[in-house]
């Protein structure tokens, strides 16, 4: 079996991020140490592609969000090869200690999705020196929710540009039904999808897709599942959709 689906193995985060340094090298990608965080690297991954059409990833920015970065390797492992000519970033963990902790925050009790304002957090602060000069045509970020009744996106974009999400999602409703309910985390949401043009001003700091949003891409998604789902369901959605979202920036397979 996989291990990706044993779930004793969720939050091994040695075992995922080796995952993806092997993977990353057999594919011929680039894969480079943002920092060091109680021993464990955070990762960025860049294919070879420098021109042309450019897609955003990350995930496990939440340690207690386990299916997101499991799900993106076993997406990346499929694609890898067909897309290292490609301009693509990846950011496959962004919280190592807080996997292993099953924890939203990092080791020091942080939320580092709202960090992304202060450029004095050492997460950050690298995060903005690697994406220097970048501009994406889409943004990912990839979550989990405790209390979702199924899968559901936050869609951030510039007027003028067409929506993506409810295409995108139908790609995984058949995995995991959408969350319909009107309301989702206190957001007006339709078929499973919250859409804003304008910025929340009720934020405590700056998630990762805002600042996404204002600095380097004109559209940002922020994908989520329901985290009591089962798990080899869950990773199977966030496969599926990461597939989407690179087939909406790069065309069909």
């Amino acid at each position: 079996m996989d291990f990706t689906l044993q779930t004793h193995r969720a939050h091994d985060a040695g075992a995922l991020i080796a995952a993806w340094r092997r993977s990353a090298r057999e594919a011929g990608w680039r894969v480079e140490e943002l920092l060091r965080v109680e021993g464990f690297p955070v990762l960025v991954l860049r294919s070879r592609g420098q021109e042309g059409p450019g897609l955003y990833l990350s995930s496990g920015i939440h340690g207690d969000e386990a299916a997101a970065p499991w799900g993106m390797l076993a997406w990346f492992r499929k694609n890898a090869v067909r897309l290292r000519d490609r301009r693509v970033v990846i950011f496959p963990l962004l919280n190592p200690c807080g996997l292993v902790a099953n924890t939203r925050t990092n080791e020091q009790g942080i939320d580092l999705n709202r960090l992304f304002h202060d450029h004095g957090s050492p997460l950050t602060r690298e995060w903005v020196r690697c994406l220097a000069g970048e501009q994406f045509d889409l943004a990912l970020c990839t979550h989990e929710d405790y209390d979702a009744q199924g899968i559901y996106v936050y869609e951030v974009y510039h007027l003028g540009r067409p929506a993506l999400a409810d295409g995108l999602l139908g790609r995984c409703a058949r995995i995991i039904p959408r969350d319909v309910r009107k309301k989702i985390d206190g957001r007006a949401a339709k078929n499973g999808v919250i859409r804003r043009n304008r910025l929340p001003k009720d934020l405590p700091g700056h998630p990762e897709a805002i600042a996404l949003h204002l600095h380097y891409t004109r559209h940002s998604l922020t994908f989520e599942t329901p985290s009591e789902f089962c798990l080899a369901d869950r990773i199977r959605a966030h496969e599926a959709f990461v597939g989407a979202c690179a087939d909406a920036v790069f065309g069909e397979k």
